[in-house]
């Protein structure tokens, strides 16, 4: 990955995009470009993280979950109560981010983004059959 002026206004359109309520997280890929970065807003916790990797994962929640690329849909979902993740900022120097509930959570979700998930992909069968019935009446 280059650390240039592209990825500087990248960072800087996520970080102004999960400023909008309602939004916690955005990874680059949402967003058509292959750049392993996300940008986060939960809890007063404003921040981004390029090249993420979780480090830690521990205990165990469940709770609701919706996603910008999926709009309109919300499921529960089983997900780590306390995640860890790590990266670089801009500078490319070390950037080591630990949230527990909601940003647990979201560190989660924009993680899978990177790697080509969504927070369906791992539902139950129950639940994602709902979910797709709930997509379906959207079109």
């Amino acid at each position: 990955m280059r650390f240039d002026d592209a990825l500087a206004r990248l960072v800087t359109d996520l970080l102004d995009t999960v400023r909008v309520p309602g939004r916690a997280g955005l990874a680059a890929s949402q967003i058509g470009s292959s750049l392993a970065v996300f940008a986060y807003n939960v809890d007063d916790q404003l921040g981004y993280v390029i090249n993420p990797r979780v480090t830690e994962l521990t205990g165990s929640q469940e709770g609701p979950e919706a996603c910008l690329s999926v709009p309109g849909v919300s499921a529960t979902r089983q997900r780590a109560a306390a995640a860890t993740v790590e990266g670089v900022d801009l500078g490319q120097r070390p950037v080591r981010v630990t949230g527990t509930g909601e940003l647990a959570r979201c560190l989660q979700h924009e993680t899978d983004h990177l790697r080509g998930e969504l927070f369906i992909d791992r539902l139950g069968p129950a639940a994602r059959g709902a979910v797709m019935r709930k997509i379906a009446d959207l079109a």
